[in-house]
């Protein structure tokens, strides 16, 4: 893994950071997010492509900014996203938004917006057709009843999943979009994270090509992503370069039989910042059971849900002590909850008040962190060439009453018991 060398390698310089604006910490390396979109790009040179930031993997406004300057667009999938887009420099053209479950209201509020729209259920579809027919342009998404691989949380094109139109509703959805004349400009599939077998994305994406021969005024193909990054060492992820030879070989060919070249388009997020991010964070407690040695840190699942939530590796670096001797630890947190961030991981030997750096912390971390135990939020730093910037400061008790509203009211006597009342 890069990522452990690269950390190793500044491990002073996020010692520095960590002494300046406090632990916990998200630290986020652009020029990593740089390297990978430019990989993407390189890989699929050869066909006009779209890649589109999947940005609820991390919503900071200079991430978001970060990338629109590098000529993505955006995935958006609720309404305030687009918003937080429009505001990032995204021209609602870039914009796809693509929600789950939304009522037509809110694909309303993104049309009055002007940015693409993404429609993944044929109830919305057929709402979406009696109020605007022809007169906007419209996504569909598609299920193709795909297992994707890794954790069943995250996979979202199987036959259980809540997210597309099932690929077997084709003749029902070809009926809605006839009976209003829908002008269907592409049609989208994912199939969720963890995809490492190039044969596995290409199975689905025959099945995206074979659809679209029902739809005969197509701009695009989405193929959403599900790009697999490497979490621990000698981790695969997904091929790339090889996905992208294939896949654009596969859609060259198509276009001359669909009659015109099609463009392609992806969502990726997790590919373009989990591994540019670190989370640092100091041991409070080094606590010897039994059983096990524990070291609790100053941070919990309120910051870092993921190995909770997914079950999720993340690669940690003990580097205020990067040569020591292993040990065996349980990294914990400070959550009045469970909250394991490691079993029985070999570490080089903790003390209290050493750094631990997690990995892999770009992606459904911060965004997805919480007031939980009422902490604050922790801050989030930018590394870009070689300047470091603070892009979101540490929340405080201001932050946490910000949108509480104080009212004076008094419990009347009559609603205590009797038992209290003659206690008192």
């Amino acid at each position: 893994m890069e990522s452990i060398n690269r950390t190793l390698e500044r491990a002073d310089l996020y010692k520095n950071i960590a002494e300046q604006y406090g632990t916990p910490v998200f630290v986020y390396d652009a020029n990593v997010m740089i390297d990978q979109y430019n990989r993407l790009v390189k890989a699929f040179s050869t066909v006009p492509t779209k890649f589109h930031y999947a940005c609820k993997a991390l919503t900071n406004h200079n991430i978001m900014k970060l990338f629109q300057q590098l000529g993505a667009g955006l995935d958006a999938v609720s309404i305030q996203e687009v918003e937080l887009g429009l505001l990032a420099g995204f021209s609602p053209s870039d914009i796809l938004f693509t929600p789950n479950g939304v009522s037509l209201e809110e694909i309303s509020l993104a049309i009055e917006k002007g940015v693409k729209v993404n429609i993944d259920n044929l109830s919305i579809l057929e709402q979406f057709g009696a109020k605007y027919g022809s007169n906007y342009p419209v996504c569909i998404r598609l299920n193709p009843h795909i297992m994707a691989g890794g954790n069943y949380k995250i996979s979202t094109g199987h036959i259980d999943s809540k997210f597309g139109i099932s690929i077997h509703q084709l003749r029902h959805l070809e009926r809605i979009v006839s009976c209003y004349s829908i002008n269907v400009e592409g049609l989208h599939m994912h199939t969720g994270s963890e995809i490492v077998d190039v044969d596995v994305f290409l199975k689905g994406a025959e099945l995206l090509l074979d659809a679209a021969i029902g739809f005969k005024d197509l701009k695009y193909l989405d193929f959403g992503s599900g790009f697999k990054v490497a979490y621990k060492p000698g981790d695969l992820g997904t091929p790339i370069e090889e996905l992208g030879k294939r896949l654009s070989d596969l859609v060259m060919k198509y276009g001359q039989d669909y009659g015109k070249d099609l463009e392609m388009v992806f969502e990726p997020g997790k590919f373009l910042v989990s591994e540019a991010g670190v989370f640092l964070t100091e041991v409070n407690v080094i606590k010897q059971t039994t059983a096990t040695v524990f070291a609790h840190v100053n941070s919990g699942l309120n910051h870092f849900i993921r190995p909770m939530f997914y079950e999720s590796y993340h690669h940690i670096l003990n580097i205020s002590n990067p040569q020591g001797k292993e040990r065996i630890y349980t990294v914990v947190g400070n959550i009045c909850e469970t909250d394991t961030f490691a079993w029985d991981r070999p570490l080089p030997e903790i003390t209290e008040g050493n750094v631990l750096a997690f990995l892999n912390a770009g992606a459904y971390l911060h965004t997805m962190s919480s007031n939980y135990n009422s902490r604050f939020r922790p801050p989030e730093v930018m590394l870009l060439e070689d300047k470091v910037y603070l892009i979101r400061k540490r929340e405080n008790l201001n932050d946490l009453l910000a949108t509480q509203i104080p009212v004076e009211f008094k419990v009347s006597e009559l609603h205590k018991s009797n038992e209290l009342v003659e206690a008192l």
